[in-house]
């Protein structure tokens, strides 16, 4: 939010030497974050110039730049050689005659930027044609300025060439800019930031809802007709609970806009269009209020509130037409046609053209969260629905509504109607009980009793005598918030008001003294530590990934119809209506943090996460709901610990692209499923842990590129290998994209308990290789493991080096070559030691797969 210290000082008594950062300061006191301070670092010549000539010139490098000449004026003119003021500038949004800020040679832009005359384009440009951006006037960079549309040709007309620009668009006035948390949507108005400046300093208060001369008339039966309904409503709450309809006849909506309105809707950020929309945004930014305004030949007789139906669209003012969803609430005509969705933005059908001369101007209450839904769903964020979900004064309406009206009479010539329509259901706050003693005992801070009683005051609250009886102590007051303030609902929001009113300044910092030095890790938090730190040895990079995504994913993963990884937790109240659900695997959403960095230019990537993953239970039951007035139960407890579905920690890694780059070393190494395979089994290591591998088919991994990693004892640990060629294409993933998932919980629950360090033979080894032909189904982890079971104790490794198919071994059969390492603790092993232990291995083999030595 802007708020420009000029304004402000209409709204309190700021004292004259007041800067723009001893207003940050005292916001920032009262929990404002400041975000920036912006003008009065501007220093001339800044003046207005007349284009007089622009010359198009395409450059080498594709761009076109225009050289131009402009007239400005004789106190900034530089002649050269006789002739007017020549710039270079990349914008082509204006022409001869047009007039624009130029910054002279000798000016200083914000951020220190200094301007002089220099070579540029094959010319040498003494100035530069201003932007808004350049200016700090906002973030639009598309184009230079043109007073002639930001002013209106009747005020451009006024301007000569030379005229100082500084004080012509305010930029010796400094503009606060601050961070509105969502609990403060008041402060989304000049209103609410003065409020909180007053509140912070001491200094009196001008509420502009409530000057002399501004209150609306009284309603009466001779309004606009408006009809509210709702046969939705959100969490009990209805749609709208508050409209005012005004309607001003004969209105010039050609007529300019004022000077100080168009300065002032600029130094908030916003861009003057025409008289009916400044006025509108310059309520809506003073008082906090959206408004909006129809043309009122274009509606049938009333208007209204409902819900949307199945299949209806609006095209809205951006001229995109949108399917409109049934939580959407709507402003409609007479005749039940959508004008607009409520709270976010109009629709062009009943928009104010140069043609309208009849406006029915709209100041209404919406729900927060409809509202909310809405920008979410149709991903349309506006300058009123960023108030409107944060909650706006419902108190307000009728006043907002008539400061329009009123400038819309005074500014357009035109006339109000004597009618006035409020349709008021608001369900007013109701006063609770505030025990004043409560801020001293939670902030640990002394607040005595008329510090509390004033401070709630300050803030807008009445606060009078809760009485006594009814088990009340004698320090609890009743307490009624100000309508502004829908988050002040029990005592600790009050808490927070007078803690902050003083100054979290003044609450000391103490660092909390443990009572022994500690537990250390867990053995669940070092197992995952060394499974991150292994993976990350093994360059991968750790990344995080939001644990929620779309049904659909499933589909595109090819998982099975009876797949327990179907078995996903739908949320409530999803964060993207596209992605409802939770993650049952951490590849799920993985694979897409690897697709957005490929597709970014990261071509070769690995990356890895470790997170938990939700699987709903075959049977889901529901957690029963407790009540806010008392501690549940433990049976309550346990039935809602008893509803939570099961949620395992998973590691998870995939990776894309070249391994090893190419160089004087030799070619570049893609990932291989092996590579995947191969981090699994490192992590296993770590752990202390011999991980079993073998084939198997899984979604989404490839059928014959896929590893199932298993304990010892059988327990699946996880799989690895390379992505489903299809699986890949569907995720918009390259070809040959390797990725594994590991269980966690898994592997925390076989480790734990100490390995018994060895003692290390110092006699040498002795290698023996055996080549073993059997059928092609039979897994070589298979016959691994039945070499190992027959080696005996003597044998330290085994190791698969050679893999053959060919006449040789015969149709379905290969040939596995296995390097078996001896070594006895006592003795050097002799030949025909190492012989009988390789032949006692190779019976085993043959026994439990049928293998052949070769």
């Amino acid at each position: 939010m802007y708020a420009p210290v000029s304004w402000l000082r209409e709204l309190a008594d700021l004292p004259p030497e007041v800067t723009g950062a001893d207003v940050a300061a005292s916001l920032v006191r009262v929990g404002l974050e400041e975000e920036g301070l912006h003008g009065g670092d501007i220093s001339g010549p800044l003046v207005v110039g007349r284009v007089l000539t622009v010359q198009p010139e395409p450059q080498k490098n594709g761009k076109t730049i225009s050289w131009c000449t402009v007239d400005v004026g004789q106190n900034g003119q530089r002649l050269t050689e006789g002739k007017p003021q020549e710039i270079v500038c990349g914008a082509h949004n204006f022409g001869p005659g047009d007039l624009v800020v130029c910054v002279l040679p000798g000016g200083v832009l914000p951020g220190g930027f200094e301007i002089s005359a220099r070579k540029t384009y094959g010319h040498v440009s003494h100035g530069m044609i201003c932007s808004a951006k350049e200016l700090g006037l906002g973030e639009d960079h598309s184009g230079i300025i043109v007073l002639n549309e930001l002013l209106g040709e009747e005020a451009a007309a006024r301007l000569e060439p030379g005229q100082d620009a500084i004080e012509l668009l305010g930029l010796a006035d400094e503009v606060v800019e601050v961070n509105v948390t969502p609990d403060r949507g008041y402060c989304f108005s000049l209103r609410g930031v003065a409020r909180e400046y007053a509140l912070s300093t001491g200094v009196a208060f001008h509420d502009p809802a409530e000057p002399p001369g501004l209150r609306a008339p009284e309603p009466n039966d001779a309004g606009y007709a408006v009809h509210l309904a709702d046969d939705a409503p959100i969490a009990g709450r209805v749609g709208c609970d508050r409209y005012v309809a005004r309607v001003v006849r004969g209105v010039d909506v050609t007529a300019a806009s004022p000077q100080w309105m168009r300065k002032r809707l600029t130094q908030v950020g916003m861009r003057p269009i025409s008289l009916p929309v400044d006025v509108t945004n310059y309520v809506m930014m003073l008082l906090g209020q959206p408004l909006h305004a129809f043309d009122l030949d274009t509606l049938s007789g009333s208007v209204g509130t409902r819900r949307a139906r199945a299949g209806e669209s609006l095209m809205t003012l951006d001229d995109v037409r949108r399917d409109l969803d049934p939580e959407d609430l709507l402003i409609v005509d007479g005749a039940d046609t959508p004008l607009a969705i409520a709270g976010v933005m109009g629709g062009a059908s009943s928009e104010v053209s140069d043609t309208t001369t009849n406006v029915l101007v709209e100041a209404a209450h919406f729900d927060a969260t409809t509202v909310a839904r809405s920008s979410r769903r149709h991903r349309l964020t506006t300058e009123a629905s960023r108030r409107f979900e944060r909650g706006v004064d419902p108190a307000v309406t009728a006043a907002a509504a008539q400061l329009a009206v009123d400038l819309l009479v005074d500014l357009g010539g035109g006339t109000a109607d004597r009618g006035v329509t409020d349709v008021d259901h608001r369900v007013h706050p109701e006063p609770f009980d505030f025990d004043t003693t409560l801020p001293t005992r939670y902030v640990g801070l002394e607040y005595p009793r008329d510090e509390v009683l004033h401070t709630l005051e300050a803030i807008g609250c009445e606060v009078t005598s809760a009485g006594s009886g009814a088990g009340r102590p004698d320090t609890t007051v009743r307490v009624l918030p100000p309508t502004w303030r829908p988050d002040l609902t029990d005592g600790p929001e009050l808490v927070e008001e007078v803690a902050r009113v003083r100054g979290y300044d003044q609450i000391p910092s103490v660092l909390p003294q443990p009572k022994s030095a500690g537990r250390g890790l867990t053995h669940g938090q070092r197992v995952r530590r060394v499974i991150a730190t292994t993976l990350a040895h093994q360059g991968l990079v750790e990344v995080l990934s939001y644990p929620f995504v779309a049904p659909e994913l499933f589909d595109r993963l090819g998982y099975a119809g009876d797949d327990e990884r179907r078995r996903s937790v739908r949320l409530s109240n999803p964060l993207s209506e596209a992605a409802p659900v939770m993650r049952t695997s951490v590849l799920d959403t993985l694979l897409d943090t690897l697709r957005r960095n490929v597709s970014r230019g990261a071509r070769d990537a690995a990356v890895y996460e470790l997170g938990l993953v939700t699987r709903a239970a075959p049977d889901p039951v529901p957690a029963p709901v407790p009540g806010i007035e008392s501690r549940p139960d433990d049976a309550t407890l346990a039935a809602i610990l008893a509803a939570v579905p099961p949620q395992p920690r998973h590691a998870a890694y995939a990776a894309a692209g070249e391994l090893e780059p190419a160089g004087p070393w030799g070619s570049a190494r893609h990932a291989e499923a092996a590579d995947a395979v191969a981090w699994a089994l490192a992590v296993g290591r770590a752990l202390g842990l011999e991980l079993t591998v073998r084939s198997t088919d899984v979604a989404p991994w490839h059928p014959g590129r896929c590893a199932e990693l298993t304990l010892a004892d059988g327990t699946v640990v996880g799989y690895a290998g390379e992505l489903h060629p299809k699986v890949a294409s569907a995720l918009e993933l390259p070809a040959r994209t390797v990725a594994g998932e590991l269980d966690v919980d898994v592997l925390v629950a076989a480790t734990g308990t100490p390995l018994q360090a060895s003692t290390l033979s110092t006699y040498p080894v002795a290698h023996t290789d055996v080549a073993l032909v059997v059928e092609e189904s039979v897994p070589a982890a298979e016959i691994e493991s039945a070499l190992r079971a027959g080696a005996g104790g003597s044998l330290e490794s085994v190791a698969l080096f050679d893999l053959y198919r060919g006449e040789q071994t015969g149709a379905g059969k290969k040939s596995l070559a296995f390097r078996l390492t001896f070594r006895a603790p006592d003795r050097t092993l002799t030949t025909d030691e190492v012989s009988a232990l390789r032949d006692t291995a190779v019976a085993s083999a043959a026994a439990r797969t049928g293998a052949v030595q070769r």
